[in-house]
């Protein structure tokens, strides 16, 4: 498989490295200092692009990978709000785009049990729950796509929950999430319940980029060949 990297930090090194162990070879590096790149021969040779970045330019990155005739799988969040009119374009004109807040295997077995421990708390509510992600200084948005997920996946099962919020919860209907940025943590994500008589907690703790990256590049792999907007949760089928 052809694949090109948008984005070429620490993330695009080592889905890089991964890629060449796994047989694939890398066509085109796209980074801050050579955009026109995404219109060269080299780059619309590509199979799928592997993008990295921040959320300022990640969509401007996937309409430009479109317009070459690219695949997109991307890991880059913060950007989400522009996920409605981004899916209507890939729908309208037939592109692909596999995101995930996160491609760490463990992390999305996680989501699932998130799912799950959600609905059996829907019956309990004298349990409130909310969330604390940590992550390295370098992390742009707070709280993480993953949080945010998260989050989500609880709002869908907990109905007396009904929203998000950053930092503190100040009404019932509201779930926090905490984000604290430190040192090099690569991600750590804890759902505490919390009741007058006990705690339930969970927690996932990323311990190095390697399952990110690994999954990014299972990711491509799986996307080669489809059309339309993809998530985990067409690879894995959980």
């Amino acid at each position: 498989m052809k694949i090109a990297l948008i984005g070429y930090g620490k993330m695009g090194k080592t889905i890089e490295r991964i890629a060449l162990v796994r047989g694939h070879e890398i066509v085109s590096v796209i980074d801050v200092d050579n955009l026109d790149d995404f219109d060269s021969e080299k780059f619309k040779s590509a199979d799928v692009a592997i993008e990295f970045t921040a959320p300022q330019v990640a969509p401007s990155n996937y309409r430009r990978a479109f317009a070459s005739g690219v695949a997109v799988v991307s890991g880059t969040t913060g950007w989400t709000k522009e996920l409605p009119q981004l899916k209507k374009e890939i729908e309208d004109g037939g592109k692909t785009l596999f995101w995930s807040s996160n491609f760490s295997l463990g992390v999305n077995i996680f989501m699932a049990l998130n799912k799950y421990l959600a609905g059996i708390m829907n019956q309990f509510p004298n349990y409130n729950v909310e969330m604390t992600e940590v992550h390295h200084t370098q992390k742009l948005d707070a709280p993480s796509g993953t949080a945010i997920t998260l989050a989500e996946g609880i709002l869908e099962k907990l109905d007396r929950k009904s929203v998000w919020v950053k930092e503190t919860e100040t009404k019932p209907h509201e779930i926090a999430i905490k984000s604290i940025r430190e040192g090099l943590v690569p991600g750590i994500h804890t759902i505490r319940y919390e009741s007058e008589v006990d705690s339930i907690e969970i927690t996932h703790d990323t311990k190095n980029r390697e399952g990110l990256a690994l999954g990014a590049v299972v990711a491509a792999e799986f996307t080669v060949g489809k059309k339309g907007f993809l998530g985990m949760e067409d690879l894995l089928k959980f």
